[in-house]
This record gives structure tokens, C-alpha cells and sequence, in this order.
């Protein structure tokens, strides 16, 4: 059991649940004692009581934070790929599989989320051209 690790972050949807991992006591059980809450999308580190975190406890949560915030962006990539998958799939099966009441059903809310996603994309492409261009003839 000694080769557990000293902390266990229990995550939730904007952070974690930090607990320090004790093995060493007389019953040989594992326990789990809360030290902190963390908030990933504000940053925050709110220690848990009236427990004061040590320069140890809070460079674990700063790491643990930066690799969790890392993790998460690397994810929000993936799955916008899978939607791009998706959608290659939902063109093969309404070209190839989908009845007339597929279609139906399904027809009005593809089109409005793909318009809203196509509007989207070409605004920000049209802001990173322009920004580009504006950095371009800045250094003249």
C-alpha cells in the first residue's frame, strides 16, 4: 500500500476535491484527508476548514492544475475532431441510409447548427486575416 501516491484529487466538472493520503497508521487503512478545494476555470485554491495548506500542498495543487487545465484543452481538441468525424458520418448516412422521415426530423437543426458553426468560423478567420495583415504592416 506505501506506493500510493501522497495526494488524491477527486475531479469535478471546474476542479477537484484535494485530499492528503495517509498509509501510515496503526490499522494499515488508507485515509483520505480532504485539505482543499481547487476551481481550475478561476484559479482558486480554497483550503478546506481551518487547515492551512503548506508551500508542499500548494506546489502539488499548482501542478496538478496546470497538468488538468493541459489535459482539458488537449480533450476540447479531440472532440472537436470526433464532430468533424461525425459529420462525415452524418453526410454518408443521409446520402446513403436516411429515409425521408430521417431526414425530416433531423434536417432543420442540422442545418441551423451548421450554418451558426459555419457563421462563426468565417468571422474568427476573417479576424485572424485582418490581425495578421495589421501585424504585418505594423512593423514597416
Amino acid at each position: 500500500m506505501s506506493d500510493l501516491p501522497p495526494y488524491y484529487f477527486r475531479v469535478r466538472e471546474n476542479g477537484a476535491f484535494v485530499y492528503r493520503v495517509d498509509t501510515e497508521n496503526r490499522q494499515r487503512r488508507i485515509d483520505m484527508d480532504q485539505i482543499a478545494v481547487v476551481n481550475i476555470r478561476n484559479g482558486q485554491v480554497k483550503p478546506h476548514g481551518d487547515r492551512d495548506l503548506s508551500d508542499e500542498d500548494m506546489a502539488v495543487i499548482s501542478d496538478w492544475m496546470e497538468e488538468r487545465a493541459a489535459l482539458l484543452a488537449r480533450r476540447d481538441i479531440d472532440d472537436i475532431h470526433r464532430a468533424v468525424d461525425y459529420m462525415n458520418q452524418t453526410t454518408h448516412w443521409a446520402q446513403s441510409k436516411a429515409s425521408d422521415e430521417d431526414l425530416e426530423n433531423v434536417t432543420d437543426a442540422l442545418l441551423l447548427a451548421m450554418h451558426d458553426l459555419r457563421s462563426v468560423l468565417v468571422r474568427k478567420k476573417a479576424d485572424r486575416l485582418i490581425s495578421e495583415r495589421d501585424e504585418g504592416t505594423s512593423d514597416d
